[in-house]
């Protein structure tokens, strides 16, 4: 069973939602992770857009980067270009693949356009997600 961590900068959205997609999309046949190379707590935004489209991610803890480093991941996907840049070395065979997608909770607005813009977002790890799966995973 292949081993895949998503690292984000805090672990709070964007990471949380390719954790959800990645989670369901392959149904059991990978362990997902998701970490930070901080951890701000999983944003209550992200849990309610992944609640719209029927992942339930409410029970996901943000994690630093450090409590998995004896794991021997198969695929790093950093999701944000500070993650990247900060990913520590992992002593594994593991693939590292990087999207930089923009971070939701940067958004401006009234609250509509706040969400809006977390759907965005939403979509686009989404579609990452079903590609990084059909192509790499299974």
């Amino acid at each position: 069973m292949k081993n895949i961590l998503v690292l984000c900068t805090g672990n709070s959205c964007r990471s949380q939602i390719a954790h959800g997609y990645l989670a369901e999309i392959t149904k059991g046949k990978a362990n997902v992770y998701s970490a930070g190379v901080e951890t701000h707590g999983v944003n209550p935004k992200a849990i309610a857009i992944m609640k719209e489209d029927g992942i339930d991610i409410s029970g996901h803890t943000s994690n630093n980067i450090t409590e998995y480093f004896g794991v021997d991941f198969d695929y790093v996907i950093t999701v944000c270009d500070n993650a990247k840049e900060r990913c520590p070395y992992f002593p594994t065979k593991a693939l590292k693949f990087h999207y930089n997608f923009p971070d939701p909770a940067k958004a401006t607005g009234t609250e509509e356009e706040i969400m809006n813009e977390f759907r965005t977002v939403r979509e686009m790890v989404k579609n990452y997600c079903e590609d990084f799966v059909r192509d790499k995973v299974l």
